[in-house]
This record gives C-alpha cells, structure tokens and sequence, in this order.
C-alpha cells in the first residue's frame, strides 16, 4: 500500500513508503542525448542521477557502424559509441542507475518521479531524455535482420547501402523524405505503399514520382523478409485481400521502415505540452518545457532530425539550461 508523503503542504502517495529521495538533477534515459547532459551536468556539480531505461544506450545500440558521429574517422558500433559517452559521464562522477520512470508529478515545487513504481525521486531539475520508439510492421523477420539489412533511420544508415537495391516502407512525408535521400545513394528504391496514394504532402508525391531510380509498389503490403545471414529480399502481398491478390518477391540490400516513430513521454502529458504525434514542446532555442525546471532533450522533442549528434547537443543544452535554472533560483 502507498504511503502518504506530505511535501509543501501536499500529500502525496510514495510507494517506497516513507521520504523520496532527493536529488538536484534527475535525468530520465540514456542515449546520446541523456549521457551528455550527464557529463555536462556531472561537470557542473549537479551530481546527476541517470536511470537508464527500458534500453540502456538507447535506439543507437542496435546499430551496427556509425560512421557519422563526430571524433570517430574509421566508424564505431553503436553500442561501443555508447559505452563510451557512459564512460564518460560515469568519470565525471554521474550516478548511473538500472531503472525505468513509470509516472510522474511535476505539479509542485519539488518534481517527483517514480522508477518502477517502487522507488519515489524528488528533483530540482528533471531532464527527460526518453527518446523515439521507431514503429515497426511487427514481422518476426524485422527482429532476425536487424542491423542486418533492416533500418527505422535511412540518414543514419543508408550510407552502407551505396549502389545498391533497397526498399522503404510507408505513404507519408517521412517515407517519401526516405526514399528521396536513399535514392541518392542507391541504385534503386522501392517504395511500398499499403494504398493506391501517397499520404505525403503533394511536393514530395511529386518530387517522388519524378525519381528516376524510385519505384512506388502500390497496393503492397510486407508478409516477410529473406536471406542467408544477411537480408537479400522481401516477399510481398499485392491487392490483399482483393481480386487478383498476389505475392511478389524483390531482391533487396536494405529495408527501411519509416512509418512513424512514436515519442516516449506518456507519463508527462498531464504536465508538460505535447504535440499531435506525442513530441515534447520546448521553448524554442532552449531545452524548457512550459514546466520551470522540467527540460527534455533528444528524440523526445525533435521529430525532424533524430541524429546523435543532434540528440548530444539538445542534452548539452538541458544541462547548461538546468545549471542556470538552479542558480537563478538560489541566488
């Protein structure tokens, strides 16, 4: 049973059962974005507490090369790049903790956050770094290809695909930016598109269709994935469910799904602006959110970019953002 725990004259339920312990700043998720706001946090002696998620490393550890981080000539895994921002932060003395933030309450003075239902923190500041979850079809295969031909972020990971064949999921503007960038790239793109019509805004269906090396597959729908180790092709279903259903296979390096990503920052929305998709509003040019002294950073809050190196400077900013936010405040 909670226990009711009276801060600035407010009760409120604990479920570690008694005080919440207290801490100056709280950082929720460790991808690039929460790992740099730790070393810069840990720098300013706001002796950070980081909890590391459901993902400890975030999307980036299930990316084989990175090759467009800054500091790294010849490439580095994702998981490696992110032992190391952990090591890093973890020098300048970050408290890195095993857990996940379940719900939240920033409608005092003291921001409370609960880790796994169990454990109540009580923060100055709070710097949400939850990250994107990218969506995927749900294919078994999407699992057994991973970093193995299968890619939610074509920025990231196209570059490996140079010259060769490969496909993009999705109707939208996300997916015909997608498909644009790899067609660049790479000898031929398909797009599969569940409809007979693009859902992109009418520039992109234009500058689509006037690709060459693009080809639409309307009407198509992914049944699987194939290949010896390494993907080498889809199966496909066209017109499902309608006369003259039939299934298609194409010879693919790559498979890019950009049908959405979905924001993780439901245990905030009481609190803090979101917008339609679900990403954190912040003031623009800086980390705050509408909450003073709640910022995020990362993924949670930019739908557009997605990069690490643009998820490091957004956590850089929180940091610098919740430094002069606690000394403004006790001056």
């Amino acid at each position: 049973m909670f226990k009711p725990l009276e801060i600035n004259g407010k009760k409120n339920e604990s479920p570690s059962g008694g005080q919440g312990e207290k801490v100056r700043c709280l950082i929720i998720g460790s991808g690039p974005a929460g790992y740099t706001a730790a070393i810069y946090a840990a720098r300013a002696n706001l002796a950070p507490v980081l909890y590391e998620g459901l993902q400890p490393g975030g999307q980036l550890t299930t990316t084989t090369e990175v090759e467009n981080f800054p500091g790294y000539p010849q490439g580095v895994t994702g998981l490696v790049l992110m032992e190391d921002l952990k090591a890093q932060a973890a020098r300048f003395g970050t408290d890195i903790r095993w857990g996940m933030a379940t719900k939240a309450d920033f409608s005092g003075e003291v921001h409370q956050v609960w880790i796994d239902d169990t454990h109540l923190i009580e923060a100055e500041t709070v710097i949400i770094a939850t990250g994107a979850t990218a969506k995927y079809l749900g294919l078994e295969d999407e699992k057994k290809y991973a970093g193995g031909g299968v890619s939610a972020c074509a920025t990231c990971d196209g570059f490996f695909y140079r010259g060769k064949d490969v496909a993009v999921v999705g109707g939208g503007d996300t997916a015909a930016e997608e498909a644009m960038y790899l067609a660049g790239l790479c000898r031929k793109v398909y797009l599969i598109v569940r409809r007979d019509v693009l859902r992109a805004s009418r520039v992109m269906a234009e500058r689509v269709k006037k690709t060459p090396n693009i080809e639409v597959l309307w009407k198509h729908q992914t049944k699987g994935l194939f290949g010896d180790g390494v993907l080498e092709g889809a199966t496909l279903v066209k017109n499902l469910g309608e006369p003259g259903e039939e299934e298609v296979k194409i010879k693919i390096d790559g498979f890019f799904l950009a049908i959405g990503h979905t924001p993780n920052s439901e245990i905030f929305a009481d609190y803090i602006d979101l917008d339609q998709a679900g990403y954190i509003k912040t003031i623009p040019g800086s980390s705050k959110t509408k909450v003073p002294g709640v910022f995020a950073c990362g993924d949670v809050q930019d739908p557009h970019y997605r990069q690490a190196v643009t998820a490091a400077g957004s956590g850089c900013m929180a940091a610098i953002d919740a430094e002069r936010y606690l000394m403004e405040k006790n001056s």
